[in-house]
């Protein structure tokens, strides 16, 4: 029989058995191993509202704490909201994770403005 994929889609590999989690879009049953998990950090506090806070806070400097919280999707939910997309044959083999697109932190180059002023 053919083999659309070489662990048929799952990564159980020697477990006979895997406890069903549910989907957090549209809570379906599905294998612990064969779901598609992200891990998702988010601020409490949207951009907007930050500065706000900041201004109405009585502290200089204070770190809002973030979320951190797993996603279970089944897979139909994750190719739904694009979270993984349908690959060609020839690409499914490629298991290199996808590049990551982070914004690169740029050093300041010189002194501060106020620094300069002063001296």
């Amino acid at each position: 029989m053919t083999v659309k994929r070489r662990n048929h889609g799952r990564s159980k590999k020697g477990r006979g058995h895997v406890k069903p989690i549910r989907c957090d879009n549209c809570f379906q049953a599905c294998p612990k191993d064969k779901a598609i998990k992200r891990f998702n950090v988010r601020s409490m506090i949207e951009a907007a509202a930050k500065r706000d806070m900041a201004e109405a806070s009585v502290y200089e400097s204070y770190d809002v704490p973030k979320m951190y919280y797993k996603l279970h999707y089944c897979v139909g939910c994750a190719i739904h909201s694009r979270t993984v997309r349908v690959r060609s044959r020839v690409n499914r083999r490629n298991r290199a994770p996808p590049p990551r697109f982070r914004p690169e932190f740029k050093k300041p180059t010189g002194a501060p403005a106020a620094v300069k002023a002063s001296a």
